[in-house]
């Protein structure tokens, strides 16, 4: 399964800080949770690359 590979599967993204000065992404499909602690810096670098990646999605449609 790549990047480009679409699936028929639902899933719910939770974003959010947690008590411990994390940031929790928190993933559940199909009753598998996922439940991923980032620290600050790092969740930052994440949102650049989402943006990046949505910066280069337009791109594409264009």
């Amino acid at each position: 399964m790549g990047i480009n590979t679409e699936r028929d599967i639902q899933a719910n993204l939770q974003i959010g800080p947690t008590d411990h000065g994390m940031v929790r992404l928190f993933i559940e499909a199909d009753g598998v949770e996922v439940p991923m602690d980032f620290e600050p810096e790092e969740a930052e670098e994440i949102a650049d690359e989402l943006r990046a990646a949505a910066q280069a999605a337009r791109a594409v449609k264009a």
